[in-house]
């Protein structure tokens, strides 16, 4: 893919995984150092997520759960949140964080649970209004 394709590749994908608000937040990023954002657009999700093999949700599991494993919490909240976007169910979210917990420790795993709720939270809060 030439490069606007995969930069335009990137953006499509997050349009599909992460709300308008939370796409403007990561924008930031194009201030502080466009090279990076460049890369996180392009690469992070033109050529990793807009492959075809996988699914948005498959890719998801993956990508929570490497967050978990990393302890990279800030960007677990962002990826629930996409999890969600793309289809995962809050049991499916919750089956993924225990079965980490034989694998990463529960220390990670009791820390990406509770997260997981706040973002469950924040989204029957949501829906109710």
């Amino acid at each position: 893919m030439e490069k606007n394709e995969r930069y335009a590749a990137g953006l499509k994908v997050m349009e599909e995984l992460f709300s308008e608000e939370v796409r403007g937040g990561m924008g930031q990023m194009k201030e502080v150092s466009p090279d990076l954002w460049e890369l996180i657009v392009s690469f992070g999700f033109g050529d990793l997520y807009a492959r075809n093999t996988l699914s948005l949700s498959q890719r998801e599991i993956i990508t929570l759960t490497t967050l978990i494993t990393q302890g990279a919490f800030e960007q677990l909240k962002v990826h629930l949140q996409a999890a969600l976007n793309v289809g995962l169910s809050k049991e499916e979210i919750t089956e993924i964080i225990i079965h980490c917990a034989g694998y990463v420790g529960f220390p990670k795993a009791v820390q990406a649970m509770g997260i997981a709720d706040e973002i469950f939270k924040e989204n029957e809060k949501a829906s109710e209004n």
